[in-house]
């Protein structure tokens, strides 16, 4: 298998405090696996940091955009980047280390395994959640719910940004069609790969919230949530069943 197999794109919006950190505890996981940091014009310095690191290592990339419009915009810019390449597998993931680099090694191996999209999940098998208030984790926890029962879904973390597609899915989205843009992106692109027939797979991780840096979180990324799965519905006629791979 290729040594640049894996690509973890890694969104940043001021995250000064957590780029170095992240680098380390990516790449140290596997020779298999590079960095795309996609910076949305931080103005504390965090895309500077980011083209020293990449001058320091052949396995770090910098994608710069010119201003802050949101986290599905800025993986859909790093997708683009990685289909022009030769990755097979390509990985959502925060910089805050409330994503575990440690895992990367699971997403990798479920989705070699028997999986063509891999969700890490908050909550199968049971809550692993670190550091959230009572009403954060009911919301999160509700909203997986609402999603399951308006659009048929069996995944238990739908909202989740911790994942694992195999370029062939990637490939298959047209991304000028992609409308949502905070949390309900996540939903989106989940959606759009299982209705294509594509294998969903969930692996346990645990979720720590953020200790260095400012939570990204606002009211018009829960109201996006609460209305992109309705349109989800709508646009598939309501269907709530996959389709079958040839």
């Amino acid at each position: 298998m290729s040594e640049i197999d894996t690509l973890v794109i890694i969104p940043t919006y001021n995250e000064k405090e957590n780029i170095n950190r992240i680098t380390t505890g990516v790449l140290d996981t596997s020779p298999h696996v590079h960095i795309l940091f996609v910076d949305d014009n931080s103005p504390d310095g965090t895309g500077q940091m980011a083209d020293a690191l990449s001058e320091k290592s052949e396995r770090v990339h910098v994608l710069h955009r010119t201003s802050k419009d949101g986290l599905g915009r800025a993986y859909i810019a790093g997708f683009k980047w990685a289909l022009e390449r030769n990755y097979k597998f390509v990985m959502e993931m925060d910089c805050d280390f409330s994503h575990d680099p440690k895992e990367i090694p699971n997403f990798r191996d479920k989705v070699m395994a028997d999986s063509d999209l891999v969700l890490g999940s908050r909550y199968v098998g049971g809550i692993r959640i670190m550091n959230w208030p009572l009403s954060r984790l009911m919301l999160s926890r509700g909203a997986g719910i609402y999603v399951q029962m308006i659009t048929g879904m069996p995944f238990t973390d739908p909202t989740g940004g911790f994942k694992c597609f195999r370029r062939e899915v990637l490939a298959a989205y047209d991304f000028d069609l992609v409308k949502a843009n905070g949390y309900g992106f996540q939903i989106e692109m989940t959606h759009k790969a299982w209705m294509k027939g594509f294998r969903v797979g969930e692996i346990p991780i645990v979720f720590e919230d953020r200790k260095d840096g400012t939570s990204k979180m606002s009211g018009n990324i829960v109201y996006e949530a609460l209305w992109i799965v309705w349109f989800l519905a709508v646009r598939n006629g309501f269907r709530r069943k996959p389709k079958k791979k040839l």
